[in-house]
C-alpha cells in the first residue's frame, strides 16, 4: 500500500537549518509529482513545495523562496525539504503528499522555531 515517513523535524532557533525527509513506498515514485505542505496551530493546511516527477520542475510558496529547497532521491525513493534561515513563523506540522488514485499523506513532522 501507499505509505509516506516523514522524519527530521525538530526545536531549533531562529535562523536555523532542518531537513526534513520523506520516504515513499508503493507506488511508482519517479512517476510522481511529490509536494510539502505544513499547518500551523489554528490554520488551515498550505502548500509550501512542490517538485515533478524528474526533479526538473520546482515551485514555492512565496512565503519560504529563497530559503527553502525541496529535491528528490528518485533511487531512494525519497523527497526532501532543506529549510534555511528558519523564522518562528516557520512553525508547523510539515507532512509530504502525492496523489495516488486519491490525495496521501505521510503522518507528519513537527517544525519548531523558537528561541
Amino acid at each position: 500500500q501507499v505509505q509516506l515517513v516523514e522524519s527530521g523535524g525538530g526545536l531549533v532557533q531562529p535562523g536555523g537549518s532542518l531537513r526534513l525527509s520523506c520516504v515513499a513506498s508503493g507506488f511508482t515514485f519517479s512517476s510522481n509529482p511529490m509536494s510539502w505542505y505544513r499547518q500551523a496551530p489554528g490554520k488551515e493546511r498550505e502548500l509550501v513545495a512542490s517538485i515533478s516527477g524528474a526533479g526538473g520542475f520546482t515551485n514555492y510558496a512565496d512565503s519560504v523562496k529563497g530559503r527553502f529547497t525541496i529535491s528528490r532521491d528518485n533511487a531512494k525513493n525519497t523527497v526532501y525539504l532543506q529549510m534555511n534561515s528558519l523564522k518562528p513563523e516557520d512553525t508547523a506540522v510539515y507532512y509530504c503528499t502525492t496523489f495516488v488514485d486519491r490525495r496521501r499523506w505521510g503522518q507528519g513532522t513537527q517544525v519548531t522555531v523558537s528561541s
